[in-house]
């Protein structure tokens, strides 16, 4: 893991098209920015981690039987 310091309204660049800045710092909170294109998926972790869990759980339940009939082309009607 890469550890850097930064003060407030200083940045850290991701990449061509990714910039973190120091917004604010409050105690023992600190107020990130994010300027990164459209197609970037951005979570907090315990977001990312559920969104992980419950697509694994929704993988699970699908089962192989019941996309047949989406894979199969419809009858021609004459």
């Amino acid at each position: 893991m890469l550890v850097l310091s930064r003060k407030l309204k200083e940045a850290i660049q991701i990449g061509d098209d990714i910039e973190l800045t120091i917004l604010a710092i409050e105690g023992d909170q600190v107020k990130v920015g994010i300027k990164a294109p459209r197609h970037v998926d951005i979570h907090r972790k315990e977001v990312f981690l559920a969104i992980q869990s419950e697509n694994s759980e929704a993988a699970k339940t699908v089962s192989l039987d019941a996309l047949k009939g989406f894979l199969q082309k419809p009858p021609k009607k004459d």
